[in-house]
């Protein structure tokens, strides 16, 4: 049976076992069938253009686990921000693990999203913010939409700043031969008020994985939200990233994104302006190798005058891995003032190394400040000579060379632990060891 037909027919049987109420039923009825209807995206549609989900549909993936697992913490102590203490929300194979959990509903909530979607408190948030954000129209989101249930539910009220950054975690144990999950995260930061917020997905085992992932974002008036993204995964891992975020005026939301591992790997960022004077950040570092494919496609969509997005994306390719950047800023005719900036720069390391760079600007307003650019190039052999006539062996003076390419993304890390851990993963990528503390 093919993925999609077992998917469709999994789904009356998934409402059964969810207590949901009968908006919930609707929301989920009127986004299977929109799944039903589009099926998953093909090369055939201009933003999945060069990005193919064929090989990985092939697998036999489980769509809801058979056997409930649990892990150690030990075990995976690595991939946590261990030197300091985080609030820490852990899926094991798409289900919470309460002993590696560490969640609180003092003053804030940072908890689940099962949870949220059933019990009746949580009831005017979840009417008034699940799926308000999230695309209606894109297939993969509809299909995660149909089957939310589980993921990480943060309701920051107004004037709080959260005291230690949250850790969101997502471990698969490859029990079962092939698996998918479907995280679908809820994120609702009051006025006023800042959090942090760490993102990972790490499979433990070389069974294959599908992620299709959901995050709704909301940042209300004054409010900022840090938000980091950590992909550094196995060579069966393929992981498709939805997120949707909500600005309101003088907000400021910065999405970072860090992309070193897995097979496939899908961002799909959309930024929202619902008010005046406020900043949107989206920064990615990617570094792959062997047959890896890794795809952003952002939207930057500019309603609302007097206000910012700033875009920088770099890449370094080797072997035969595949590089996409399709960014968009959406500029209407109300928004004047607009400053919008967007780059791409991309470094080919191998001759059969690929990167399809596809900058656009939709521009409606006459009065704006936007640019875009992207750059695809090799090492500069001259600075290349220089380091290595001062006595630089040639593999450092290409790691530090490449380290300097990608410094002004990881400037903007505003977590000291998190910007250490960052610099590590791409000195072990370049294979050399960085010198100097950061």
């Amino acid at each position: 049976m093919e993925l999609k037909e077992k998917l469709l027919s999994s789904f009356m049987a998934f409402e059964e076992q969810v207590d949901v109420h009968s908006e919930l039923h609707d929301v989920r009825t009127e986004a299977i069938k929109n799944f039903e209807n589009k099926g998953f995206p093909t090369k055939k549609e201009e933003s999945w253009k060069y990005t193919s989900l064929n090989a990985i549909l092939k697998n036999d993936f489980t769509v809801f686990p058979k056997n409930e697992n649990s892990i150690e913490f030990r075990d995976v102590k690595k991939y946590f921000i261990h030197e300091i203490d985080t609030y820490k929300v852990v899926f094991i194979d798409g289900v919470f693990s309460s002993h590696l959990s560490s969640t609180t509903h003092e003053g804030v909530d940072i908890c689940l999203m099962s949870s949220a979607l059933h019990k009746p408190k949580y009831k005017m948030v979840i009417d008034n913010y699940f799926n308000k954000i999230a695309s209606k129209d894109e297939s993969l989101t509809s299909l995660n939409t149909a089957f939310a249930n589980e993921g990480a539910y943060i309701n920051i009220p107004k004037s709080k700043v959260v005291r230690k950054p949250i850790e969101i975690m997502y471990f698969s144990t490859g029990s079962e031969a092939a698996l998918l999950v479907q995280p679908r995260n809820l994120i609702v930061v009051g006025e006023n008020s800042h959090v942090q917020i760490i993102e990972r997905h790490q499979s433990l085992n070389e069974n294959p994985v599908l992620t299709n992932s959901v995050t709704e974002i909301f940042a209300q008036k004054r409010a900022i939200v840090d938000y980091y993204k950590i992909q550094n995964d196995n060579l069966a891992a393929n992981l498709i990233d939805n997120t949707y975020v909500s600005q309101k005026q003088e907000s400021h939301v910065s999405v970072q994104t860090f992309s070193f591992g897995g097979n496939l790997t899908r961002n799909n960022l959309n930024f929202y302006h619902f008010g005046e004077r406020l900043t949107s950040t989206l920064n990615g570092i990617t570094i792959i190798g062997e047959k890896q494919h890794v795809d952003h496609y952002t939207l930057v969509h500019h309603a609302a005058p007097n206000c910012e997005s700033f875009q920088d994306y770099k890449g370094i390719f080797s072997d035969s891995s595949v590089g996409v950047f399709n960014g968009k800023v959406y500029v209407e005719k109300e928004a004047q003032k607009t400053n919008a900036f967007q780059k791409s720069n991309n470094i080919l390391l191998g001759d059969k190394s690929t990167i399809n760079a596809k900058p656009q600007l939709e521009i409606f307003a006459d009065d704006v400040k936007c640019s875009h650019g992207c750059t695809v190039g090799q090492l500069d052999e001259t600075a290349m000579f220089y380091m290595q006539q001062r006595g630089i062996p040639k593999k450092e003076a290409k790691a530090l060379l490449m380290y300097a390419f990608s410094n002004a993304v990881i400037e903007n890390i505003k977590i000291p632990e998190l910007k250490q851990r960052i610099t590590k993963i791409i000195a072990d990528k370049l294979g050399v060891k960085i010198g100097f503390d950061l």
